[in-house]
C-alpha cells in the first residue's frame, strides 16, 4: 500500500507505521517537527519500508494541509490510504481553567482534523477511492465527567467519519473510525491506567486488520466495545453519581 500518515512519529501511529513498514508498504509521514520526521523515517526504513517520504504538517496550521498532501501525492504517485492519528489531549481540569489550551485542543481535535480529512477525502475520491482511517476515542461515546471537553471533540469527529461512510462508500471511499480506549502512550503518561489498558503495538495490529478489511468502526483494544456498550446503557441519573 501507499499510505500517508499524520501523527506517526509517536505512540499508536508509530506502532502502526512500523507494521506497515515491515510488510513493505510505501509511506509518507506528515508532522510538525522536521527532526522527528527524519528520525521516524529512518526508523521505518530499518523496519523494511519500501520508501519513506516526509512533509511538514501541523494540525494547528491549516495552511500546511494542502501542501503536505501535495508533497505526499508527488512522492507516492497514488494514495491508497490516509491515516490520521495526530491530536491533542489534556485533562478536564486543565481545559476548564486554561482558555487558550481549550481552544487549541478543540481546534486541533475537531475543526482542523475535519478540515484535513476533507482535503484527503477529495484527493482519494478524485483518484477513484481509497481508505481514510482516523483515530477518535471512546471518550466520544457518551458525555462523561472526566472528559467533558475532550469527549465532545471526539464525539463530533466520530459522527463526521460515520457520515462520510454513509455518503461516500458507494463512490469508493472506505472510512475506518478507530476508537481507542486507554492506551499506554506518552499522551497518557502520568495517568493511572484502568483495567484492560492497551499497548500501542496491540492497537496497531487491530487497526491494520481493520484498514485492510475496510472495517468502518473498530475499538482498540477490542474489549472497549463491550465496556462502552455498558456505559451507553446506564441511565443518566446513574452517570451523574459515578465518576467514570
Amino acid at each position: 500500500m501507499k499510505v500517508v500518515l499524520l501523527g506517526a512519529t509517536k505512540g499508536m501511529g508509530r506502532a502502526l507505521a512500523r507494521l506497515m513498514a515491515a510488510r513493505g508498504d510505501e509511506l509518507c509521514l506528515l508532522g510538525r517537527d522536521a527532526d522527528d520526521l527524519a528520525r521516524s523515517a529512518e526508523d521505518l526504513r530499518l523496519h523494511g519500508a519500501r520508501s519513506v517520504a516526509t512533509a511538514e504538517c501541523d494540525l494547528l496550521k491549516p495552511e500546511t494541509f494542502a501542501p503536505a498532501l501535495d508533497r505526499a501525492t508527488a512522492a507516492l504517485q497514488l494514495l491508497d490510504a490516509v491515516v490520521v492519528t495526530a491530536g491533542l489531549f489534556a485533562s478536564q481540569e486543565e481545559l476548564e481553567t486554561d482558555a487558550a489550551l481549550r481552544e487549541r485542543l478543540l481546534t486541533a481535535d475537531f475543526t482542523n482534523t475535519i478540515q484535513f480529512c476533507e482535503l484527503a477525502r477529495a484527493r482519494l475520491l478524485a483518484a477513484g477511492g481509497g481508505t481514510l482511517c482516523v483515530f477518535s476515542s471512546v471518550a466520544g461515546e457518551r458525555g462523561r465527567k472526566p472528559v467533558v471537553l475532550y469527549g465532545a471533540a471526539k464525539a463530533g469527529l466520530s459522527h463526521y467519519l460515520e457520515g462520510l461512510d454513509h455518503k461516500f462508500r458507494a463512490q469508493g471511499l472506505r472510512t475506518v473510525l478507530v476508537k481507542p480506549g486507554f492506551v499506554k502512550t506518552g499522551m497518557t503518561a502520568g495517568l493511572k491506567p484502568p483495567p484492560f489498558a492497551g499497548e500501542p503495538e496491540d492497537v496497531a495490529h487491530t487497526v491494520l486488520k481493520a484498514i485492510d478489511r475496510g472495517t468502518p468502526e473498530v475499538y482498540a483494544p477490542p474489549i472497549w466495545r463491550w465496556m462502552m456498550l455498558a456505559i451507553r446503557l446506564l441511565p443518566r441519573a446513574v452517570m451523574r453519581r459515578i465518576g467514570f
